[in-house]
């Protein structure tokens, strides 16, 4: 037995001698003289038997895509607080709510949430956060994939945000010149490259002014189209085509994030080599990506879970920003495209997948 672990096996023996034995209830946990005598000669950690007198945190989710899509990222987020001595159930408590895609449904959701009085909100897009921050400015708020925090008036600087917000960015705007760089060596005499956005998304007005500048030192005329729904988005594509686009460079965006598979295969039938900025959307059949690990940011997110509800406030934790972007390319849809993979891009790809 720890030193610590018999500190409090003395304790808990003389409070049993100077009073009867009580049974009760502690955050789900009946607690007796008994237990704790069994708890600590079967070796349990103290640790541990301070998390069961703690009635669970509450953590809620506000995504703006599905229950589906959500789980794999919301499985390594949960792996993670594992790792950091959280065990779900004992030590919090998932309240989730998801927007389905559907990102009129977040400010409801956000506000569900808040009426709940969960303890935190783990959230994640620009769209996302800006749903709970219009629905609590007391609730600390965790976000992820946020493009411009500063700009999106989350926080006052990334190093001090000053709120009740903080988390990691995915500096989206900062790798638009990159993204295009890259996409024009794998296309041979890229010329017109279209863009698609959706206009509903809060960064929407932004993208012109961001790829303009890049555009033109590269020698490239830009074609929008925009789609917010996967009706319109078949329409987007035949528009684009109309104004002969060679390729298209799909901006970061939850709703089209979500419909990647539509969106490739919507590319594909246009002979259209396609530039994501997620590696999800090029195993659903896009050319190429640029950018974050996903999976990675969620295992960051737990670090300031874990802060917060120790006690730590968002207003003076740093936002993080990304170090590694990922460079992904879909060596099938290369084929299916006749395009040859050139060998500086080989070289600098994290990943060639055949899906």
């Amino acid at each position: 037995m720890t030193a610590q672990g018999a500190l409090v096996f003395t304790c808990w023996t003389k409070r049993a001698i100077t009073r009867r034995r009580v049974d009760r209830l502690e955050g789900g946990i009946v607690v007796n003289r008994r237990n704790v005598l069994v708890g600590m000669s079967l070796g349990w950690p103290a640790s541990s038997w301070v998390h069961a007198q703690r009635a669970p945190r509450t953590l809620g989710t506000l995504s703006p895509y599905t229950s589906a899509q959500s789980k794999p990222y919301g499985d390594v987020l949960f792996e993670a607080m594992q790792d950091l001595g959280y065990t779900r159930g004992r030590d919090y408590v998932l309240v989730d709510r998801y927007a389905d895609g559907k990102v009129e449904r977040l400010p409801g959701l956000a506000e569900e949430l808040v009426a709940l009085k969960v303890d935190l909100i783990e959230t994640s897009t620009t769209n996302g956060a800006l749903a709970a921050q219009r629905a609590t400015s007391v609730i600390p708020i965790v976000f992820e994939s946020v493009s411009d925090p500063v700009r999106s008036g989350f926080a006052d600087s990334l190093s001090h945000p000053g709120h009740n917000m903080t988390g990691l960015s995915n500096s989206t705007a900062d790798l638009t010149g990159k993204r295009i760089q890259l996409f024009k060596q794998m296309v041979p005499g890229l010329k017109r490259l279209g863009v698609l956005s959706n206009p509903a998304n809060p960064n929407y007005p932004s993208v012109h002014s961001t790829m303009q500048p890049v555009a033109e030192q590269l020698d490239l005329r830009l074609l929008f189209a925009t789609a917010s729904t996967p009706d319109e988005l078949p329409g987007a594509f035949l528009a684009l085509a109309q104004q002969q686009a060679d390729a298209v460079s799909v901006s970061p965006d939850a709703f089209l994030w979500s419909a990647g598979k539509q969106i490739a295969a919507l590319a594909l039938a246009h002979r259209m080599p396609s530039m994501f900025g997620l590696p999800e959307n090029v195993r659903d059949g896009g050319l190429m990506s640029y950018g974050i690990d996903s999976f990675n940011t969620f295992r960051q997110l737990a670090k300031y879970v874990d802060k917060v509800f120790k006690g730590a406030r968002p207003a003076d934790m740093p936002i993080e920003q990304p170090s590694k972007f990922d460079l992904i390319i879909n060596r099938k849809t290369a084929g299916a495209l006749g395009l040859k993979i050139p060998q500086e891009l080989v070289l600098q790809a994290e990943k060639l997948i055949d899906s």
